[in-house]
């Protein structure tokens, strides 16, 4: 009941937490393995989102998830909030993800195996 706004729409912000399990569930899916949010290297640097269309309280959603560029140290995703009974897409989300050292407060390089396992999830923005 808090997501909704005085408009009776799911908000902003928790459209943002929608994205972030979305983000959760793909790498647990990708990498085959439960994360540990303690030592999981990939963390996220940008976030930025298009409301489309209104999600209301009886809306049935899918978040759907895809990388969409690999670079050294980084990668870009593109995330879709849509309406399961309708298809419509609600909110897009683009996200940067950086492979990042928290000892050294830096990024790294992407390993070769991660590199090759995002990339078999890329799709053309």
């Amino acid at each position: 009941m808090s997501d909704l706004d005085p408009y009776n729409h799911v908000n902003n912000g928790s459209q943002c937490h929608y994205f972030d399990m979305g983000r959760s569930r793909f790498f647990e899916y990708a990498f085959q393995t439960p994360i540990d949010w303690l030592t999981f290297k990939y963390v996220l640097v940008h976030v930025d989102m298009d409301f489309k269309m209104p999600i209301h309280f009886h809306d049935d959603l899918i978040c759907q998830s895809t990388i969409t560029a690999v670079g050294h140290s980084s990668f870009k995703m593109e995330q879709r909030l849509v309406d399961q009974a309708t298809g419509s897409l609600k909110t897009l989300c683009h996200a940067v993800v950086v492979y990042f050292d928290r000892d050294a407060n830096k990024s790294e390089r992407i390993p070769d195996a991660d590199r090759e396992l995002l990339l078999s999830y890329f799709t053309p923005a």
